[in-house]
């Protein structure tokens, strides 16, 4: 499976998943003008790893990272955040050898992008790790 790599832009985050290293990371700030045009590749792209991660862990145990290093996200990005966290909880539950684990990063002056991780955390029930820098 093709990795997907998007260059961050003063509206949109980085976006680098890889499939074969299991690592995946969205970092900086996400306001795009067309939200659903930027995270809809995502979404579809996320759909297509888990049938891939079915069979990468159909033999064994495979640790997956997700890390989420916004430095500010607006209420129609959070939508989108929103169901990727969905996504992320249906990979785990379809891939029961997969160890996922989601990493929320926040810098610890913002106290909402922190309560905003806690958030994600308690509507979808996968447990996050903090990370404050």
């Amino acid at each position: 499976m093709d990795a997907l790599n998007i260059e961050s832009t003063e509206n949109t985050p980085k976006v680098s998943f890889d499939a074969q290293g299991l690592n995946f990371e969205l970092s900086g700030e996400s306001r795009p003008e067309d939200v659903k045009k930027f995270y809809d590749p995502i979404m579809e792209w996320l759909e297509n790893f888990n049938d891939y991660l079915k069979v990468k862990t159909a033999s064994e145990q495979k640790s997956v990272n997700f890390n989420f290093k916004y430095e500010y996200f607006n209420s129609s990005s959070a939508k989108y955040i929103m169901d990727m966290m969905n996504k992320i909880g249906e990979i785990k539950e379809t891939c029961p050898n997969a160890s996922i684990i989601v990493n929320w990063h926040f810098d610890e002056m913002d106290e909402d992008m922190k309560e905003a991780g806690e958030e994600f955390e308690k509507i979808t029930g996968i447990e996050f790790k903090f990370h404050m820098y």
